[in-house]
């Protein structure tokens, strides 16, 4: 009896002591700061947006256009990811490349879409590009690199345009910090059997860059903002060889062939 009496005690003295801390908190600044951070991330993504938009040619072309928009269509149904937020952009650029900027902007090059071997090999590439978004890894690699003040003053015209173009030119040409690479390799995985795309090309894609990493070729740039490729293909087979499922296609082979078609014109 008093073992029970003394337990209530404590249950009483934890339920006081937790609601007393909840009520010490400043939820309206704790909320504040989220709305401003979310509204810095909207404005950075147009801010740098703009800069590669400015620099490099899109891509408007309705098939190549469509044909991209099916693979990402599939992974945000079959993963229940706003597919609204994910705003893509295709660059005729011959780097092997695709990157994330703030807000959901996806850039792919054109070279990577045309040195994959196959459709597969292209999705893994966005699921892991998509999985940076999804994680909020974008904006946490900046606030960690370049402070949250710095990020606002950029949206807010007194960052210096210099700065905002280094900025935008980090996230495309240098890698994550290696906890959130593994961790979107994974979300990348679970994003492919869902969608029921075979992973085991993706990890053909990073052993492939990993037979390039000592040559001067146009994989220098996904090698360079990716590395230890040959290590993340074993730990993504490792990872996806219990997780067999019945894998089929985005689109037809003549789509697949006709789009890195339309890349080569």
């Amino acid at each position: 009896m008093k073992k029970t009496i003394i337990q209530g005690a404590i249950s009483i003295l934890l339920f006081f002591g937790t609601w007393f801390a909840l009520t010490k908190i400043d939820w309206v600044t704790v909320f504040k700061v989220q709305k401003v951070t979310d509204k810095t991330e909207e404005k950075l993504g147009n801010l740098f947006w703009e800069i590669f938009q400015r620099t490099e040619k899109e891509n408007k072309n309705p098939f190549v256009v469509n044909s991209i928009d099916s693979i990402v269509t599939r992974i945000c149904t079959a993963n229940k990811i706003d597919r609204e937020f994910i705003k893509v952009h295709i660059l005729n650029k011959d780097d092997i490349n695709a990157f994330a900027l703030p807000n959901g902007h996806l850039i792919v090059y054109s070279g990577l879409i045309i040195n994959s071997d196959n459709q597969e090999e292209l999705s893994g590439v966005i699921c892991h590009e998509i999985a940076h978004i999804n994680l909020n890894h974008v904006m946490k690699k900046l606030v960690k690199e370049i402070g949250l003040s710095v990020l606002i003053s950029m949206t807010t015209g007194n960052g210096g345009s210099e700065i905002v173009k280094e900025t935008a030119k980090m996230l495309s040409s240098s890698a994550f910090d290696r906890s959130l690479e593994k961790e979107a390799d994974i979300k990348a995985v679970d994003y492919l059997i869902k969608a029921k795309i075979n992973p085991e090309p993706f990890a053909d894609f990073l052993f492939k860059l990993s037979d390039k990493e000592n040559e001067a070729t146009k994989y220098l740039t996904w090698i360079s903002t990716h590395p230890d490729s040959k290590e993340r293909a074993e730990y993504i087979i490792e990872y996806s060889k219990d997780k067999k499922s019945i894998y089929t296609g985005v689109m037809t082979t003549e789509t697949w062939d006709k789009l890195k078609e339309k890349l080569n014109e």
